[in-house]
């Protein structure tokens, strides 16, 4: 029976462009849905900007923009990630759409009338320098949980705890540095403590294996807290203007909390998509064989196994069929740091050469169906890509078309259109017979894996195959034969022993690509095409095709030159010793001989009234972009605490690209005399640092401030 399956991603933030974790959990969803779309399942994969919130709005604020524009700036960069990394969304929408707007309307409307909404007025931090009410994420301090410091005012990175903002110790508002004060205001609250809600949570969680174990068990643990009934609270679901966001009906000045409208946002991009195609989106969400999957990261479970199945169920929508966590990326062991030399751009990634493709086959080699966190290693990384997919897959190839084109026109031995069994191999000798029946049951298995997540299983599965069918290779050694077979031509049954042994080979190869199409499809898509003479991608059903011929081989794969990984990785500030791989690069400073590294002479002694005269802030780079014809410049827009923006030109150019460094905290000289260039006028100057040779390190180096520096703080 064909399943009906909607799948999605977390929506990414419209504040920045994708980070390395965003591409891992696309190429995780796409896969899966790949394979259901070679096995004939009807599939809907859609994804939108999460576009609503203080952040946004704030940020828009700064640029000078609306919060529409600044959307739509960011949404406009994410074709060029999604077509360079292969991710085949059907479509990708906003939770700005028209239909989002709608759909979290008539959420709300129903789970009012149903009883589920109630009102009351809460205390709630504001900041009285800017004049508004924070939002969760706008506030910091200790974790009322563990005592970690830096935690955001909703929820803990560190232990996971979640929590309301006033439960927060030591606050400050990440706006302004402001402590802030406490304020009445009318606040909207979806019941989850109703025991109906709680009733159902624990059959949609803790049943059907829904979730996986790790996910079910932190469930439970929410559910069986502490507290009156289920240890689960009211969810305030409500913003005060200015708030960028959706109305909130009947209530002007109020909006939907952003992880109200967000999920629903799943939804609206469906109904968008439909509209687009003609489809019946009430239709296709009430029926019962409809799946609804979703693939998210560990980090936001809690809103997607609590709040988004009860706002479902009680607003007479259908819930989640399954929801996938995954963790996240880290780089050597590290968390993902720019300063630290492990920050990864994906957009870095495809500019400077590196194939899309050995990327997904590494995220696929290290994913499984838990939730665990994938580590990104170049030498592993190298390792993988050249050993499996060139020396054991593509080499399959590289050995025997040459032979089959050589000798045979490209002819297939027992080449014709049949489905295979074991008596269609019986042509074959005992051991090619075994190796090709043992290919169809490893792609069976696989097909199984894909199903399950189990992708680093699957691949395990796929280049075992390929160290048998080399095996064989070696074995029977068909260059040998070609050898021996020049000098004597007339011997047939040598021919013939010739055709037999790479036709074997070649089969076991199309498995193999088969196989590997849900994580290899532009790659899988050429071998279909241009090898195989196919006009369509493979399915699963071609692994019960016999190819008839195959046409001349083209090289299909460059091998990963280490050297690259010197081009990927962000430059780190001068200030730490990085790891790059298993090399700490401070290490091979201090093996430089003196001469090599001696710093620039230190300029001439001065009085502290001196340094007093430089005026020196922490500045905020609130967008960053290329100067069009200039090869050194960036223009940087500074938040510099003054309630406006400042225009910089930095000669950075040849170190960061632009998305490096929006959102990052620097050092500028604020009383600069402004300056008229060609360009513009800048007004001020950031500070980088560089060595005092260029031959020996060329890099440019701009500072960053610690996590807790604000714009406008003085640096003395």
């Amino acid at each position: 029976m064909t399943r009906k399956l909607f799948v999605t991603t977390a929506l990414p933030y419209a504040n920045a462009p994708f980070h390395l974790g965003h591409i891992m959990e696309y190429i995780q969803a796409d896969i899966w849905v790949r394979h259901q779309r070679m096995s004939g399942n009807e599939v809907h994969f859609v994804g939108a900007d999460d576009a609503h919130g203080a952040p946004i709005m704030i940020a828009a604020e700064k640029a000078g923009i609306t919060p529409q524009e600044f959307v739509a700036q960011i949404a406009a960069g994410r074709k060029q990630y999604l077509d360079g990394f292969h991710i085949q969304f059907d479509n990708w929408h906003s939770t700005d759409g028209p239909e989002n707007h709608a759909l979290s309307q008539d959420i709300y409307r129903k789970l009012k009338a149903a009883g589920f909404i109630t009102s009351k007025t809460i205390e709630q931090f504001y900041d009285p320098v800017k004049n508004m009410f924070l939002p969760d994420r706008y506030i910091k301090g200790e974790c009322p949980k563990c005592g970690a410091k830096d935690q955001y005012g909703d929820s803990c990175e560190v232990c996971s705890a979640v929590y309301a903002p006033t439960e927060v110790v030591n606050p400050y508002s990440v706006l302004t540095g402001a402590t802030p004060v406490m304020k009445s205001s009318e606040h909207f609250f979806f019941k989850l403590s109703d025991q109906k809600c709680v009733d159902f949570l624990r059959g949609w969680a803790l049943q059907d294996d829904r979730l996986q174990s790790e996910v079910a068990n932190k469930c439970r643990e929410w559910l069986d807290g502490e507290g009156e009934g289920s240890g689960l609270g009211d969810w305030d679901i409500s913003r005060d203007a200015p708030y960028f966001g959706i109305e909130i009906p009947d209530q002007p000045g109020k909006y939907f909390y952003v992880w109200l409208d967000a999920p629903v946002g799943y939804l609206a991009s469906l109904k968008n998509y439909f509209g687009k195609t003609g489809r019946d989106f009430d239709a296709f969400m009430a029926d019962p064989t409809t799946e609804q999957i979703h693939f998210i990261g560990k980090d936001i479970t809690y809103f997607h196994t609590l709040f988004w199945p009860a706002m479902l169920k009680f607003s007479g929508y259908k819930t989640p069929d399954n929801v996938y966590a995954h963790g996240f990326v880290t780089v050597s062991g590290e968390k993902m740091s720019k300063s630290r030399g492990t920050g990864i751009s994906p957009l870095r990634y495809l500019d400077i050469g590196m194939n899309p493709e050995w990327l997904r086959y590494y995220f696929a080699a290290k994913l499984n169906a838990k939730v665990e966190d994938l580590d990104l290693n170049p030498d592993d990384f190298v390792a993988r890509v050249n050993s499996d997919l060139i020396g054991k897959y593509i080499n399959i190839a590289s050995r025997s078309a040459k032979f089959l084109n050589e000798y045979f026109s490209g002819s297939v031995s027992r080449g014709r259109t049949m489905h295979i069994n074991s008596e269609a191999f019986s042509a074959y000798r005992g051991d090619g017979t075994s190796i090709l029946e043992s290919g169809l049951a490893q792609a069976k298995l696989v097909q199984d894996l894909y199903e399950s997540r189990e992708y680093a299983a699957a691949v395990r599965a796929i280049m075992s195959f390929a160290d048998k069918i080399n095996v064989y290779v070696d074995t029977h050694k068909p260059w040998a034969m070609a050898k021996e077979f020049a000098k004597n031509t007339n011997d047939a049954d040598l021919l013939g022993q010739l055709h037999e042994v790479c036709s074997v080979a070649i089969i076991g190869f199309k498995y193999l690509t088969v196989m590997l199409t849900p994580i290899l499809p532009k790659l899988a898509n050429t071998v279909a095409t241009q090898l195989f003479g196919q006009n369509e991608e493979f399915t699963w059903n071609d692994l019960s095709i016999f190819p008839q011929k195959i046409n001349s081989f083209e090289h299909l794969m460059q091998r990963v030159d280490p050297k690259i990984f010197d081009q990927l990785f962000d430059a780190p500030t001068a200030a730490e010793p990085v790891k790059a791989g298993d090399k700490t690069i401070a290490a091979a400073t201090e093996a430089q001989p003196q001469a090599d590294r001696a710093i620039e002479e230190l300029a001439a002694e001065i009085k502290i009234d001196d340094f007093a005269k430089v005026d020196l802030r922490i500045a905020k780079i609130v967008n960053c972009e290329h100067v069009e014809d200039s090869d050194k410049l960036l223009r940087l827009t500074l938040d510099v605490g003054e309630g406006k923006t400042r225009n910089v030109f930095s000669g950075i150019k040849s170190a960061y690209q632009p998305e490096q460094l929006i959102g990052k905290f620097t050092v500028m000289v604020a009383n600069l005399a402004p300056r008229k260039m060609k360009f513009g006028i800048s007004e001020g100057m950031v500070l980088a640092a560089s060595a005092a040779d260029e031959k020996i390190n060329p890099g440019l180096y701009i500072l960053e401030a610690w996590p807790g520096a604000q714009p406008g703080m003085r640096v003395r």
